[in-house]
């Protein structure tokens, strides 16, 4: 690589939050819920209530990012942000590029977190969160489900479930499935459950590090929720889980996967910036969690790695 091609390089990290912004600002006006058939840039702004000028100069950079296609003055989604971004699309991202934003004011504060050490949590909408974590999960929640072995598993805990989008794929597959969480987060799961029509779903709201998970299950099921406590918050979360499982019981966690220098890949190194700036926790490599597990006192322990994603299990 040569100086230029370095310093261009560079360029791409520090400008990386460009395309970020205008991403999250047109979601922020529904933009491309507009752009289903082309309109100029002059209808849009009308319809947003928006400056033209300023409009069409986004509109331009979202054609320039691939996100819309312009034919002389009118603007149109291209087929991903037809897939992803519109509202009424079955994989709709928004909810969780909306949870972004409010990532962006929390994320601004990392000068200040890297004096102090804790969490800026300066903006945070509870709901665009939780459906934010289903418009990730819905895509990859049947694969996920069934790269666990159910066999013998009649009752399920779904803890920390969120929006329940692993409970209903579980459901799916008859097995009982009750998700625990906050009382808001319940709230928003019993609307995406319900819209699903999904059966089979038990609910407890509550803190599961204060309060009674519930007990007699076969699987204890917790994804996407360690790395945002302390390495012993976690020891004692799967303790507790531990307890709570029939006698030939399992637990499975799933995280994002990051090596055990905690470096690779860079997008989990990142997350664990992001759970820095929100959370009180980390990634956390696949040795570290089944040192957990074994700790516990659960058997056979094991990782596999699932995509981005690496599952961890161990049995009591």
């Amino acid at each position: 690589m040569n100086l230029q091609e370095e310093a261009k390089e560079l360029r791409r990290l520090w400008g990386g939050f460009w395309s970020a912004r205008v991403l999250l600002t047109a979601n922020n006006f529904g933009v491309f819920d507009y752009l289903k058939s082309p309109k100029t840039a002059g209808e849009i702004a009308k319809i947003l209530k928006t400056d033209n000028r300023a409009t069409e100069i986004l509109l331009d950079a979202l054609t320039g990012l691939g996100l819309l296609k312009k034919s002389v003055t009118k603007y149109k989604n291209s087929s991903t942000a037809n897939r992803f971004l519109v509202k009424s699309m079955p994989y709709y991202q928004g909810d969780i590029i909306r949870h972004a934003d409010n990532l962006w004011e929390n994320w601004s504060g990392l000068d200040g977190i890297m004096k102090t050490g804790k969490p800026n949590r300066a903006a945070h909408d509870h709901e665009a969160f939780i459906k934010g974590m289903h418009n990730i999960a819905f895509m990859k929640a049947k694969d996920v489900i069934e790269a666990i072995n159910l066999k013998g598993v009649k009752k399920a805990l779904d803890l920390g479930g969120g929006p329940g989008t692993y409970s209903m794929e579980m459901a799916k597959k008859g097995v009982s499935v009750t998700l625990f969480d906050m009382p808001e987060t319940i709230r928003i799961a019993k609307q995406v459950i319900g819209k699903s029509e999904t059966k089979g779903i038990n609910f407890i709201e509550g803190d599961f590090i204060a309060d009674d998970i519930g007990k007699g299950y076969d699987l204890i099921f917790i994804s996407q929720v360690l790395h945002a406590f302390t390495e012993k918050d976690c020891l004692n979360i799967i303790k507790k889980s531990k307890a709570a499982l029939n006698a030939c019981g399992m637990i499975v966690i799933q995280e994002f996967y990051i090596d055990k220098s905690r470096t690779m890949p860079p997008q989990s190194a990142l997350f664990s910036v992001n759970m820095l700036v929100n959370t009180h926790g980390r990634c956390y490599a696949p040795e570290e969690m089944k040192q957990w597990l074994t700790k516990a006192g659960l058997k056979n322990v094991k990782h596999k790695i699932f995509n981005d994603s690496v599952m961890v299990e161990g049995a009591k």
